[in-house]
């Protein structure tokens, strides 16, 4: 499609008209006479002119003949097309719809020969219009057609919704009402999607037409005052809609009888249409103003509107409303009782409809009309077809996106994922390294002092072994050379047996203490009678150690235990042995051992010089090493304790002690029931 200066030449001018403060006809006239060259003084003529139609239409015909004028004498092809344009449409106002139709052909030349697609299609649209107004509905519908088709090519939507209301005008002419209704409904849907603020107004002025066409005077009257409200909130121009809306409220009034109000509305249009010289549409009002007046039995004023109605209409070659005027004038005078003069209007009726409606036309019409919508389903064919590929191609782009970004998701969470184990792992592995340090560091520990305990172990050990070897080896040095009375022999015998029994002890804890270092000591779990291993315990110590202290065994008969029994026996003997060396010559002593749920609680009491809360607190850690003297100079390595708690601990329970100075001490363990 060819651009044209002439379009932008306009733009430039309207956008310079607004910039005014005064009313554009003013701006216009300034900008007139300020003027340099032809080209632009043709579009300031062609604006004007458009502005005076709806104030003073011999002033606006004025006006575009000098523009065309001009654009002749130079030859500017443009404003000639534009002129010869405007020019059809004054002479469409006028209703002068032949003279319309030949200056829209001469425009329409023009456009051809400037391949100016857009304004090819106004002009087919613009004749279609002339030839409606003419009744030639065949032409008028082959032209919208084109119109329909050329914008349907280039792709402007507005034009594509006015041509489908035009087509739906020609439809309801030919009593084709459903269809009428099918075209515009379409045309108001494009017209809203393309923002058009006028198109309600001229989708209800033609269904209200419509509405009244087929008796339905209410839903007339509804869709009409919808139209005129929306006419003037648009401020559509009054030769546009408005008269036309006026004049069709008349005619529904006045089918349903209200004549006062009918002859109201078809003189509001009549003075509207005054202004304009429209001498088409003041044509129809008399007509209207003429039925009413017949209704109220006022022939000879009825007679005069209707004569000048069909006068006008037969000079502007209005062959619908010439048609209308015969057949009111034939009832008139048939009211009348003048037979000849209605016979003579019925006949004149009788020949311009079938002219009208004549068999060709009908023909032509219905031709037209199969082979429109023939292409318009090809068509629409077509551009579903081309829709569906392009969904396709859409729906397969998509689908790639998808894949890409489910791709591009799924090696993302992949390498997060990843990260996120890596740095996982790298947590454990650095709170295992801590741990590890923690650990070797408290190991280190452990053995430092496990080593400072060994060594005084080893001191005391080696103290406490070395002393009775001495005192054996004296006496027997002395008993050699038969230097000790019998007397001294019986002293120095329990001396000896309870450096013995000591050292036995000593030696039997030390080798269990280095097993249980050494990890060697394997937990035998076999059942234990504790009456019998406590009796058994109690008769050992008692006949080795000489202080007179009494030992009760408290422990039940048949009472059983489960654990291991040799670890079991020594915690025991270590606890008596130790109540013994902290007791008293007659002191008493108290084993005992009580149910508490799955488990046996054993006790060891006595009433000996008791332990202080602090020594309590260390008593059992094998870092300590803690030992102190008996209450008969016994001495002690600080083994036995320990040894009781890791044996207690290996078979599943624990120990623990109640003490007070002065008052004794109570050691208690845990030891699981047997079967």
């Amino acid at each position: 499609m060819l651009k044209r200066p002439f379009f932008f030449l306009t733009l430039f001018l309207i956008s310079v008209t607004a910039s005014y403060g005064q009313s554009k006809v003013d701006s216009l006239n300034t900008l007139l006479n300020s003027a340099k060259n032809d080209s632009t003084r043709v579009v300031i003529l062609l604006l004007l002119s458009s502005e005076y139609q709806f104030i003073e239409l011999t002033k606006s015909e004025e006006l575009v003949d000098n523009a065309l004028k001009i654009a002749e004498a130079e030859n500017l092809l443009p404003s000639r097309a534009e002129a010869y344009k405007e020019k059809a449409s004054l002479e469409s106002i006028k209703g002068d719809y032949t003279s319309a139709i030949k200056y829209n052909d001469l425009a329409l030349s023009i456009f051809f020969q400037l391949k100016d697609s857009v304004s090819i299609a106004k002009c087919y649209n613009n004749l279609g219009t002339n030839y409606f107004g003419l009744g030639k509905f065949d032409e008028s519908y082959f032209y919208h057609t084109q119109s329909y088709r050329l914008a349907n090519t280039t792709g402007e939507k507005l034009q594509i919704a006015i041509s489908l209301h035009n087509l739906g005008a020609v439809f309801k002419e030919l009593g084709q009402y459903d269809k009428a209704f099918d075209y515009l409904k379409l045309s108001l849907k494009l017209s809203k999607e393309q923002k058009d603020l006028e198109a309600p107004a001229y989708y209800y002025s033609e269904a209200g037409d419509i509405y009244m066409r087929k008796n339905q005077f209410d839903s007339a009257l509804i869709s009409l005052k919808h139209s005129l409200k929306s006419c003037r909130e648009v401020r559509l121009m009054i030769n546009e809609l408005e008269p036309i809306i006026l004049i069709n409220i008349a005619r529904t009034y006045l089918h349903k009888n209200d004549r006062t109000l009918a002859l109201k509305y078809y003189d509001s249009a009549s003075s509207l249409f005054k202004k304009s010289e429209n001498v088409f549409v003041l044509a129809k009002t008399d007509l209207g103003r003429g039925l009413v007046f017949m209704t109220e039995k006022k022939y000879k004023e009825a007679q005069a509107l209707m004569e000048k109605s069909a006068e006008t209409a037969h000079r502007l070659n209005a062959r619908t409303l010439e048609v209308e005027c015969y057949q009111n004038l034939s009832q008139l005078f048939e009211e009348i009782g003048d037979f000849k003069k209605s016979l003579y209007y019925f006949k004149r009726h009788q020949s311009v409809e079938d002219s009208l409606f004549n068999q060709g036309m009908q023909a032509r019409l219905f031709q037209d009309q199969i082979r429109f919508e023939t292409s318009s389903k090809e068509e629409q064919i077509n551009a579903l077809t081309k829709q569906e590929q392009l969904r396709k191609d859409q729906i397969r782009k998509q689908e790639l996106v998808q894949n890409i970004l489910v791709v591009t998701t799924a090696l993302c969470g992949v390498l997060l994922l990843s990260v996120y184990r890596s740095g996982q792992r790298r947590i454990k592995i650095n709170k295992l390294l801590l741990e590890h340090q923690d650990e070797i560091k408290k190991r280190s520990q452990e053995l430092e002092q496990l080593n400072q305990v060994k060594d005084k172990f080893f001191s005391i050990i080696s103290h406490d072994l070395r002393s009775p070897i001495n005192a054996l080896s004296g006496i027997l040095d002395l008993m050699a050379k038969d230097q000790i009375s019998p007397t001294e022999f019986s002293t120095l015998n329990k001396e000896l047996r309870l450096q013995f029994n000591h050292t036995k002890t000593l030696i039997n804890n030390l080798l269990d203490w280095t097993l249980l270092q050494m990890d060697k000591l394997k937990i035998q779990v076999e059942k234990i009678d504790l009456n019998v291993l406590a009796d058994n315990n109690i008769k050992l110590l008692s006949s080795l150690h000489y202080k007179e202290i009494k030992i009760i065994n408290k422990i039940a008969p048949l009472c059983f235990a489960s654990g291991d029994n040799n670890m079991i026996n020594l915690v025991l003997r270590n606890l008596l042995t130790n109540a013994i060396k902290f007791s008293e010559a007659g002191d008493l002593i108290e084993v005992a051992a009580k149910l508490d749920g799955e488990n046996y609680i054993v006790s060891v009491k006595d009433n000996g010089v008791g332990i202080s809360s602090e020594v309590q607190k260390i008593l059992f850690e094998k870092t300590s090493g803690y030992s102190t003297r008996g209450t008969a100079n016994e001495k002690g390595t600080g083994l036995g304790l320990i040894l009781c708690k890791e044996f207690v601990e290996r078979n599943g329970g624990r120990i623990w002690l109640e003490s007070e100075l002065g008052k004794g001490s109570t050691f208690f363990f845990t030891i699981k029931k047997g079967a």
